[in-house]
């Protein structure tokens, strides 16, 4: 899977619309939609505020493992 669908799957699963993941992660919604429609990336950063904030790995959101 893309890292795009795993930040999908981990969203809904926490029952989040992307406006509510971007209040909680303190970024705009359109980057959220822009990360979710694999228009832009999220820096290293980024992605370890966002395995901190799901409890999972970077290697899971990059889809690298199980």
């Amino acid at each position: 899977m893309k890292f795009k669908d795993i930040l999908r799957e981990l969203r809904q699963e926490k029952h989040l619309t992307q406006a509510q993941l971007a209040k909680e992660l303190n970024v705009s919604l359109s980057i959220v939609n822009k990360w979710e429609n694999e228009k832009k990336n999220p820096s290293v950063d980024t992605l370890i505020i966002l395995s901190k904030y799901f409890k999972v790995t970077v290697d899971y959101l990059l889809g690298l493992e199980n």
